[in-house]
């Protein structure tokens, strides 16, 4: 396996890896693999239940940037709830470079770093006090936790605001500093859904940084996103859900097939508008 190429100055220094090196991409276990996975909210036979996973079969290559694209309601969020241990599945399994989520969680967390969406963090800690306190919960020794926090400000940019409360974060820094916390711990694996969400495009650009620095350090990446630009620059595999189905993966060269991104994915889940039927009226003057 040849060596990650040496950091550029619009990229950090790749961070430090757990375990054993990952096996040259795409072969050896998947990073996170996906066998018939299925969520149904709602009591079995309701006719008012509804399956918002529907038996997805999905494998991560390990040291991928693996995008999964999906418009609003697609299943995104609940397929990775299932896939990070945050929620219970209906049926099927997950596994983490081989461990199962549900029966060997604290091995497979161990693997893992998690920005769920919409995350709720303890934000009346100041910014540094929150990535020492997620270092300690994952029983780091506080030596090693504190040279890493160090490390992780000052990758994200936020050594000056270090001593602020998180409340009174931005948008964007509240996006690194829970990346901060995902990552104190070396995972192989970081699992991100929708973290570009309401980030002004300087954060963005930085957190593409470290997340491409990561990847070249060998870590797995998987973001998801409504962005079809986005994940089309950002990953090299993608897969696209569709009503709690996946209707296309591979890579993103596979799965657009000669088109662009956006293209293939409203040909792939259909509804595109005529954008001025019905609309006659509105000229203006």
């Amino acid at each position: 396996m040849s060596s990650p190429a040496p950091p550029s100055p619009d990229r950090p220094p790749p961070l430090p890896q757990q375990g054993p090196p990952p096996p040259d991409r795409p072969g050896g276990t998947p990073a996170l693999s996906v066998r018939g996975l299925v969520r149904v909210f709602g009591r079995p036979g309701d006719p008012s239940a509804k399956t918002a996973v529907d038996r997805v079969d999905l494998d991560v290559p390990r040291g991928s940037f693996f995008g999964l694209v999906g418009r609003n309601g697609a299943g995104k969020t609940t397929l990775l709830s299932m896939a990070t241990g945050l929620l219970r599945p209906t049926a099927g399994t997950v596994r983490v470079a081989g461990a199962d989520v549900w029966r060997e969680p604290r091995r497979a967390k161990q693997l893992m770093g998690v920005l769920p969406d919409g995350v709720h963090l303890f934000d009346r800690l100041t910014g540094r006090q929150l990535v020492t306190y997620s270092g300690l919960l994952r029983g780091m020794d506080r030596a090693t936790v504190a040279e890493r926090t160090e490390d992780l400000l000052r990758a994200m940019d936020l050594l000056g605001d270090a001593g602020t409360q998180v409340q009174d974060y931005s948008a964007g820094m509240t996006k690194k500093i829970a990346l901060a916390g995902a990552l104190i711990h070396a995972p192989s694996l970081l699992v991100l859904d929708e973290p570009f969400e309401s980030v002004d495009p300087v954060s963005a650009a930085n957190i593409r940084a470290i997340l491409h620095g990561f990847v070249d350090g060998g870590g797995t990446v998987v973001v998801s996103s409504h962005v079809m630009d986005l994940v089309q620059r950002m990953c090299d595999y993608v897969a696209v859900l569709d009503r709690g189905r996946v209707l296309a993966a591979g890579t993103v060269d596979e799965v657009r097939a000669g088109a662009s991104l956006e293209d293939r994915f409203v040909d792939l889940v259909g509804g595109r508008a005529d954008g001025g039927e019905g609309l006659s009226w509105l000229r203006p003057e």
